[in-house]
This record gives structure tokens, sequence and C-alpha cells, in this order.
């Protein structure tokens, strides 16, 4: 859900009545390793959320939401300035919410690890976005350990891949950030 705005009674509805035709386990999504994120994904950046701004498509037929970061670091592809924006699916505008069930969390003013492609999304064609729901994003966080990086997937069931793996990409605690971060690279190299 993003939370740049107040969710309204109607928002509220959505949630509730998306959770009731869920399976009672929750949302799953289909697990994808560290690897296929870092070779699908043409842009991977760590950056914090500036703000958020949902607004109806063209058609007026879907809430979609202008996601602005400020890059902390670019670890794949070229967010092309220090400030860059992206657009997600979901949002509230007026007393309407749309709430895309496995989609990423998304906060203002918090740091995330973002993994973006372009994508055809309602009413808009080829728009940068989180592709792989919550797959797709890491949340970072400060620990006496350091930034610590968990993967948003870990709130949900993962279907197993290929090979039967159901942990997410990270770790079902997460991991450091900068060995993550040098992961990231070491696939970017390769």
């Amino acid at each position: 859900m993003l939370r740049g705005r107040l969710v309204t009674r109607a928002g509220v509805l959505l949630a509730l009545v998306a959770a009731a035709v869920a399976p009672a386990s929750a949302t799953s999504i289909k697990r994808v390793s560290l690897d296929r994120l870092v070779a699908d994904n043409e842009l991977v950046v760590a950056g914090r959320v500036l703000d958020i701004y949902s607004h109806w498509n063209s058609d007026g037929t879907f809430i979609l939401s202008d996601v602005r970061v400020v890059v902390d670091d670019a670890l794949k592809g070229d967010a092309g300035q220090r400030e860059f924006t992206f657009t997600a699916m979901g949002g509230t505008v007026g007393d309407k919410s749309v709430v895309i069930v496995g989609g990423p969390d998304i906060e203002v003013g918090k740091p995330y690890l973002f993994f973006l492609s372009r994508q055809e999304l309602p009413g808009l064609g080829n728009a940068l976005s989180v592709r792989d729901l919550s797959m797709g994003i890491f949340d970072i966080t400060d620990s006496p350990r350091g930034r610590w990086a968990v993967n948003q997937s870990v709130r949900h069931g993962l279907i197993p891949d290929v090979n039967g793996n159901v942990e997410p990409p990270g770790g079902f605690r997460g991991m450091p950030l900068t060995t993550l971060s040098t992961q990231i690279r070491r696939q970017v190299a390769r």
C-alpha cells in the first residue's frame, strides 16, 4: 500500500474485500532469485521516498501513484539524476482507493532498495515501475548491526521457484545492505 495519503473508508473497504477473497494464508507470489531480479530489471537503486502523488490514469479507470525518490546509490542502470520518479499501481484519490494485494508497501520518508523496469500499466505505457510486486523492493532499516535490507515478500507466502526454494531474496531475516549491494554489483558485472 502506498502511504502518501490518508486511507479512507472506501480504501479500507477495498482492502477488506481483497483480504476476504485472498487465500487464508495470505497472498502468494512466485519466488524470484536475486540473480533474476538483477538480470530482469533495468534499474536497481537505493533511495529515500520524497513524496507520493496518486492520480487517475488517462482513461480515468485506475489509480496510479508517482513515487519521487532521492538516490543514495545506483547499483544498476542510470537514474539520470539525483532524484527520479517511478509509477506504482494503486493509491488513493479523494475517497477512492486501489490496493494491490502483494504489491510494494511504500511510505514517504523511508529508504528502500528498488528493482525497476519499464512496463505497461493500466492507461500508461512504458512506465518505470516495480514490476515484481513485493519481490522488487527491500525495506532498509538502521540497526545496531548497521543498515539492513529485508525483501518485502517476507510478508507473503512465496510459491516455490523451479528448484523448490521459497526463501525470499536476502533470506527471511534479510541481510546487511553492504552485503546485498556487493552481491548486486557482482551480478551486474557478469
